[in-house]
């Protein structure tokens, strides 16, 4: 049953209780997810357009994760992996048109946007997932000619024009082991945070004179059968999904158990899922996609199934659909769903911003260890109906941690050691996997995050004297340890 305008307001904005208010032994910090997807298929995010100066494209880099500090959110989910390209510095696929005007073409003067984003954003205390499309192998807003190591030349056989884009072939084993060398090679090579798949796995079905078209697998198909396999064809492209997907979950934590792996399913799982809920599409047949089994499997460490539609929108109703999720979340991984707040722009759903005000505290409700990922970035630095204002004033009042993933890890660091040098304070940690620290100060009976990153300063210039210091380590899985306490 829908919630009341009144009990929805109650909902709005409020994060969790951290327990510390009024205590200043034992002050919490507050817990939330707060991401963006930041496209760079057909430069919806970034860069601005294809071909842009060095200079430029990070100056582009440095305004999105700058505002992601400033708006309050703690991570970016950032694409560098449209379609078979790369927006970094890739031995197996080229250089992403988007980046440069030409698949194949480096920058110049060289650089690696994800290195450089990695670097700055956790020193600003933002988490960097990275967004792969798995199986996308051209999209209708690339110009120009495919570069010679792209898939679609190294893999001709495998590789489809269906509709106006070109995909790979997910039953092909050729086309599972490429994609999954492109991502370990990442998780090996960079210190991201996560790596992050989106709702595309077969594509969606393209129609033609009212007609569906089949996609084209029927040769791969075909030797699946000779081989001995038994599955009806759909069972066989769920099962294609499946196994890349435990594998890429199992390969990530062979090489870096704490990168957390996320999944962002389209948000409704089948038509009348659960009962009343409508769609045009049903994924587990279409884009042969058990998006439920992954959850429940727990091959993954965070789900954001796509609750793209408003509060008020019976038939996709929001509420219902993520108490749903909620409710089948037994492994008990993060349910962090992806929110369409660009329905802001007034050009394209004119949202108010106080639908993803209301959203995000319908999510809030759910628990203290909940979060969200806006869809996109562009949405807040365009402040589209004030959706960035309302955000910054009225949704994320202070800074939070990610949650913490126990499943991954439990045992929390030591207690920093603190030292003082005129006002700059220098927190140090026995242990060696810390990844942010974090510091809280006491003002009128409430603690209050005034600092959160990977540097271990702090400059408390601007703290009163006798003002109570709470000083944290948070390890790669955000374990936080106690704090050490001291006064300014």
């Amino acid at each position: 049953m829908m919630m009341t305008a009144l009990a929805l307001a109650s909902v709005l904005t409020a994060l969790p209780s951290t327990g510390s208010t009024g205590s200043s032994i034992n002050p919490v910090l507050p817990r939330e997810f707060r991401a963006a997807w930041v496209a760079t298929v057909a430069n919806i995010d970034y860069p601005s357009k294809p071909g842009l100066p060095t200079d430029q494209q990070q100056a582009e880099l440095k305004r999105i994760v700058d505002a992601s500090k400033n708006i309050g959110l703690n991570a970016i989910v950032f694409q560098i992996r449209p379609h078979g390209d790369a927006l970094y510095k890739s031995p197996h696929e080229p250089w992403s048109y988007y980046l440069t005007g030409q698949q194949g073409r480096a920058p110049s003067p060289a650089w690696d946007p994800l290195s450089w984003l990695v670097d700055y954003a956790h020193k600003q205390g933002i988490e960097v997932h990275v967004w792969f499309n798995t199986y996308r192998a051209n999209h209708s807003a690339q110009k120009g000619t495919q570069s010679s190591n792209h898939v679609s030349q190294t893999m001709k056989p495998y590789v489809y024009k269906y509709g106006t884009f070109e995909w790979m072939d997910p039953g092909a084993k050729q086309v599972q082991d490429h994609s999954f060398k492109v991502f370990m090679d990442v998780v090996e090579r960079y210190d991201v945070d996560g790596i992050h798949i989106d709702d595309y796995f077969y594509p969606y079905p393209v129609r033609e004179n009212g007609q569906e078209v089949p996609f084209p697998d029927a040769a791969t198909y075909a030797a699946y059968q000779r081989s001995g396999g038994r599955m009806s064809r759909s069972d066989w492209r769920r099962h294609n999904v499946d196994t890349f997907i435990e594998r890429v979950y199992k390969g990530i934590k062979q090489r870096k158990p704490w990168v957390k792996f996320g999944i962002s399913p389209f948000g409704i799982y089948r038509p009348g899922t659960p009962a009343g809920i409508q769609a045009g599409i049903d994924q587990y047949e279409a884009l042969s996609a058990d998006a439920l089994k992954w959850f429940q499997e727990g091959w993954c460490d965070y789900y954001t199934p796509q609750l793209y539609w408003p509060i008020e929108q019976t038939p996709q109703s929001f509420p219902v659909l993520l108490n749903w999720w909620n409710s089948v979340n037994t492994k008990k991984r993060h349910l962090w769903p992806g929110l369409y707040t660009s329905r802001t722009n007034p050009a394209d759903g004119n949202w108010k911003a106080s639908q993803v005000e209301r959203q995000i505290g319908l999510i809030r409700a759910k628990g203290e260890n909940m979060g969200h990922v806006h869809f996109s970035m562009k949405s807040l630095l365009n402040d589209w109906n004030g959706v960035r204002k309302a955000m910054q004033e009225n949704v994320y009042l202070e800074p939070a941690a990610p949650p913490a993933s126990p499943w991954l890890d439990s045992t929390p660091p030591a207690v920093p050691t603190v030292t003082r040098s005129g006002s700059t304070y220098r927190m140090r940690s026995s242990d060696r996997d810390i990844r942010w620290y974090a510091v809280m100060t006491k003002v009128n009976d409430d603690w209050r995050v005034v600092y959160m990153g990977s540097q271990p300063t702090f400059d408390a210039s601007r703290v009163a004297s006798g003002t109570p210091m709470a000083f944290f380590a948070l390890d790669r899985t955000y374990n936080s340890s106690k704090p050490a306490i001291l006064n300014r």
